[in-house]
């Protein structure tokens, strides 16, 4: 299974999540099957609605973990098969422990600072 994360950092594991997943500077890809990670800079940081959601779907991942996320853009990923689940924190290794123990959860949360600026 391959879960993408939005973090604010390159630190392998240790990488904290980002506040929104489509501004996040860097995300995390997880793969659970060969407990690896790999974070790679954010090519759509200008980014036009679903435009997200397909470079996410175009990795083969299967879930996406995130602490804030549009009503829109989680219909995008819906119609990708994509599992969204909102309200996380902590690092990449947190949240993979959760999914791996079963402690996740999707949880309504309202972002912080509203980024509506898409192309």
């Amino acid at each position: 299974m391959k879960i993408a994360i939005p973090v604010e950092e390159n630190r392998g594991w240790d990488s904290p999540i980002c506040e929104h997943f489509g501004h996040a500077p860097y995300f995390a890809f997880v793969d659970t099957d060969t407990d690896t990670v790999e974070v790679v800079a954010n090519p759509l940081m200008e980014h036009g609605p679903g435009d997200m959601p397909q470079w996410i779907a175009s990795q083969n991942c299967h879930i996406l973990v995130v602490r804030g996320i549009g009503s829109r853009a989680i219909q995008y990923f819906n119609q990708f098969g994509i599992q969204v689940y909102r309200g996380a924190s902590g690092t990449v290794r947190d949240i993979v422990n959760a999914i791996k123990s079963g402690n996740i959860a999707d949880i309504p949360y309202e972002v912080q600072e509203k980024f509506h600026k898409h192309e």
